[in-house]
Formats: C-alpha cells, structure tokens, sequence
C-alpha cells in the first residue's frame, strides 16, 4: 500500500515545476518554517482563540484588516468555501431572492441550497474569439434589480478563473443605490492592489463582502482564505455568528500562522516582491510574442480592448488554436516532457497561475518549453477554433433544495431533454456547474457535457462516474 506522505515526498524529489496554486510555489527560500509539528497546538493560554478573539489574533486579523482597508478581516481557515457560506448566510433570510453571477464556485450553489434561496442569474459576457467567459457588465445588475425588486443580495465572481475582472466600482454603486449588499467572491484575487501593474481589489472598490484565498495567489498554506466586511449594510453580529458555525471549532495554528507570515511577507517584503514578480512577467510576455502557433494572451492588449473589463496578468493563458494540439495534449505534453504542471486544461488552452514566489527560472522553464514546442510545429496545419466553456442559459423550474428533496430516478443523459435536474454537473476546475439541480436540462447543456468528455476533461458532480447517466426529478 502507498501512502500519501511517501508519495508527496518522492513527488517533490521530482523537480516538477508548479505553475498552479498554492501560491507559496513551495518555494522554501522565501517562505522558511521549522518543522510544522514543532508548533501546532490548540488554544492554550497565550494564544487566543478565533472564535473569540481578543488577543494575538486579533491583533493580527485587525492589521489584515489594514493591510486591504477593510473594516474587518476574519481568517478562514476552511478556505474561501467558508467564507462563501458565511457571506451569503449574513446577507439573507431563509427563501429569499438573490442576484448570481451563473459562472460562481459550486460553494455559492451550496449556499442556496442551504438557506432555501431563490436564484436569479446573471449570465457573463463570452469572448466569443478565445471561448472564455469575461464578466458582468454594470447595465446587466441594474437591468437585473430594476426587473426584480425583491432581490436581497448581489454576488460576483471577479477574477474569474481566468483572470477576467469586472467593474465592481461601477457594480458596488449600482447596487448600493437600492440598499442592497454586493458579496464579490475575489477568491482569486487576494493579490490584487498591492501594486499598479494589477487591477484594483475589490475592498478598495466598495463591495460589502470580499472573500479571497490567500493561498491560490500568495505564498500560503492551502485551505487558507479571508473574509473582509466594509459599511453597515449587512449586520456584523450576523457574520460572526456565521463564521462559528461554517468554520471548524478547531482551528489549525499551523495554517493561522501561515496567513499571519504571508501577511507579513507582503507588508513588509512586498514592494521589492512585486517589482521582480512584474519584472519577471513582462520578460515572460515579451518573449511569448515571439510564438507562432501557440498564443499567449497578453494581459494589456486584452484589457484596452476589452473596454469596462481588465485582465490579471498572474493568469498565464496560453491557447492552442492555431497549432495542431489541442489544450489537454499541450498540458500533458508540459507536464510529462518539461516537468511543468499547470493549474487547469480546457480543450482549446492551458492555463498557468503565477505568484510572487515563481522564481525567474521558473518563468524561463515555462517560456523555452513553450517556444520548443511551437517550432517543432512549423509547416503543420491550423485547426479550426471551437469555442468550448460557458454556462448555458437554463431555465428555473425549482429551486435547488426543492429538486433536491424531490423523488429523483437516474436515466441515459441523452434521454435527459426537457427534464428537471436532480445533481450537479461541473467541470473541475473551476468547479463552475454547467447544471444545477432545479434547472431544466437542455440538449445544448448535453451537447457540451458530451464534447468535454470526448476532450478527455474533468466532469465531475454526477453519481455515474461514467458520465452516462444524470439524475432527474423523477415525473409525477
């Protein structure tokens, strides 16, 4: 039998490079620790309590605080999933209405399942070119509140997986003019506006709620997150109360001492950090205009076209339209030949996720594999561009926890037309469901399942691990 120790040990002996979260790289130069045993405790005198905090910890969740001008920062030790919880739990009452981007993390769907919420969806902008979603237009939330009066919170996700930022200065106004909460899930953005070379966070642009993961783009343990509370909108003893019951009730030293360090790396180090960490990028993205068949977007160029969105150049997008590979082939061709492993593959791109603690080699590993493989391309034939991710507009016809206590049958997913789904479907990652229970199944939402699962993708969700059979409201 193998065991997990033996085999993360011998995986780290292996010299593969990591262009995916966590954020701290494993690089163990700049984020040094003793042995991690050596200090993992529980609340013994001296050391606080997070549930109560009223010493070292709130201390240092108060200059967290500081550091993203919040009015409050809580650390998350069960990740941003917790922290999603708690914000949507804070911002409503049980059977209310609320307004979702349709793109959000699977956790926001748990949520309404939870509190018995009724969805509205906002459907993102798809770049219609690259086939990846951008995000929500202002005009679209207030077109949205103005249709449905009733709608108690607002949530966002920005950066999408891909780096896409919304305006949420313009959003937070919009939505703040009817009195209702902006919840921005920033999971992938706790880097963001600590220097000019990268979008504006959502704190700092007035959203009520910000949840971020540290570890995604800073050095951090996994499974670290914060949740930040800015105004009066949405009840502060609420989000306490919340934060007890979505985190656990003994939470890790370890993992809290390793938001507090990076915290602290960042305050102290992160000027001279992020001015080699944008050095870096911008070799890496000059070099990458050399490529002729790969493509690798160039986060300004997209940004001043895009108009009212921006993109965050730590996202490495690197498609595969114009050569004759496809996404999965060129990201296992990184990992297996380069010793690259990337963070995510769709059909069509790769995507590399990058931190301040990516060494220059690092960036030079990723940059003279990608230039090898594309001039060993040289004379082949262009493929024709398919667009492959987006979230399908679905009808409605019950909530997620009305389907969910429905009587449920399991049927062939091509028989599936026209009924009303009883699980999940995603891709993992990002974990953005392509149907929620309650929806009603489409035979373009089957279509798509079918070709990611011909592209060799992750479908995950579904009880049949052969994707062959979905769960259904079962008929009257």
């Amino acid at each position: 039998m193998e065991y997990l120790y033996d085999k993360l040990v011998k995986y780290q002996e292996e010299d593969v490079y990591p262009m995916h979260m966590p954020g701290h790289k494993r690089n163990l130069e700049l984020m040094n620790m003793i042995n991690p045993y050596a200090i993992d405790i529980t609340e013994i005198d001296g050391f606080d309590n997070l549930h109560d905090a009223e010493d070292i910890l709130l201390e240092n969740m108060e200059e967290a605080a500081q550091l993203y001008h919040a009015t409050h920062t809580h650390y998350l030790i069960n990740g941003s999933t917790s922290g999603l919880l708690v914000a949507i739990a804070s911002c409503t009452n049980k059977g209310d209405t609320v307004l979702v981007a349709r793109n959000c993390h699977k956790a926001v769907y748990h949520a309404i399942f939870l509190n018995e919420l009724n969805p509205i969806y906002l459907y993102p902008e798809v770049d219609e070119e690259l086939g990846i979603h951008r995000g929500i237009a202002p005009e679209q939330v207030k077109e949205a509140i103005e249709k449905n009066p009733n709608i108690k919170m607002v949530l966002l996700t920005s950066p999408t997986y891909e780096g896409i930022v919304s305006d949420i200065r313009a959003i937070a106004e919009i939505v703040h003019s009817y009195n209702i909460p902006l919840v921005v899930d920033e999971a992938h953005g706790a880097h963001l506006g600590f220097d000019k070379a990268f979008p504006e966070n959502a704190v700092a642009c007035g959203a009520d709620l910000v949840i971020h993961s540290v570890h995604k783009t800073l050095p951090a343990f996994t499974q670290t997150a914060l949740l930040h509370s800015n105004g009066d909108i949405v009840d502060y003893d609420k989000i306490r109360m919340y934060l007890q019951i979505y985190q656990t009730s003994s939470p890790s030293y370890v993992l809290m001492s390793g938001i507090s360090n990076c915290l602290r790396l960042v305050k102290e180090q992160g000027a001279e950090l992020f001015k080699e960490y944008n050095k870096n990028l911008e070799t890496f993205y000059k070099a990458s205009e050399g490529l002729q068949h790969i493509r690798v977007i160039q986060p300004k160029d997209y940004t001043r076209a895009s108009g009212i969105y921006a993109m965050d150049p730590s996202k490495i997008l690197i498609f595969t339209h114009g050569s004759s590979l496809n996404g999965v082939e060129l990201y296992d061709m990184l990992r297996e030949r380069y010793k690259i492993q990337c963070e995510m593959v769709s059909k069509d791109y790769v995507l590399a996720m990058t931190s301040i603690a990516d060494t220059k080699e690092g960036f030079e590993r990723l940059i003279n594999a990608l230039l090898d493989i594309d001039k060993k391309m040289i004379g082949q034939i262009k493929k024709q561009h398919v667009m492959l991710f987006s979230v399908i507009d679905a009808t409605l016809v019950l909530t997620p926890y009305e389907a969910y206590n429905q009587r449920k049958e399991r049927i062939a997913i091509e028989n599936s037309v026209g009924r009303i789904a009883g699980e999940y479907v995603y891709l993992y990652p990002p974990g953005i469901p392509l149907i929620v229970p309650g929806e009603e199944i489409t035979k373009e939402s089957i279509s798509k399942i079918q070709e990611y699962k011909m592209a060799g993708l992750h479908i995950k969700g579904m009880k049949d691990s052969n994707n062959e059979k979905i769960l259904v409201v079962g008929e009257q």
